[in-house]
């Protein structure tokens, strides 16, 4: 399936980041089944960045590890943004150090971060236990897909809608 993945950042990181964050990215919309052509943002930037956003848009002064913004419905008639599904912003720094006490990679990490930002993008959620389930067992097979099948999220980082 094609689907168009834009990897974006605000610092230098190696392209082998974005490279993966892409991959993982692909591999959620793959196993979702997403529409042809859907298309998204992926931001790797610093933890104050990410801080920003989650101040400025969800009213709470600190840093998470991903942030998910979905469009929303295109205005009628707008075309080109029919299939745009949204921005994802990742700290790559808070994904490095979670990465390092969990005991795996930042690539790893940071891949969990953009599976689990598509999955939001595409209408999951955890905000209760069902819901978390839900998203959980859709994020661990994709993860599978990746052969990352060991990593899990870091529970009290991911109140990231």
């Amino acid at each position: 399936m094609s689907y168009t993945i834009d990897v974006q950042s605000t610092r230098r990181y190696p392209p082998e980041l974005a490279q993966a964050v892409a991959r993982a990215a692909h591999e959620a919309l793959t196993h979702s089944a997403a529409t042809a052509g859907a298309a998204l943002t992926i931001l790797l930037s610093d933890d104050d960045y990410v801080r920003e956003l989650n101040r400025h848009y969800r009213n709470e002064d600190m840093t998470t590890d991903v942030l998910s913004f979905p469009a929303g419905e295109p205005l009628p008639g707008d075309v080109e943004a029919a299939g745009y599904l949204g921005d994802i912003a990742i700290a790559v720094p808070t994904a490095e150090r979670q990465a390092a006490a969990k005991g795996h990679t930042a690539p790893a990490e940071l891949q969990l971060l953009a599976v689990h930002g598509v999955l939001h993008l595409l209408g999951y959620d955890h905000l209760d236990v069902a819901e978390k389930a839900a998203m959980w067992r859709e994020q661990a097979a994709v993860l599978r897909r990746l052969g990352l099948e060991g990593i899990q999220p870091t529970e009290e980082e991911h109140d990231d809608r």
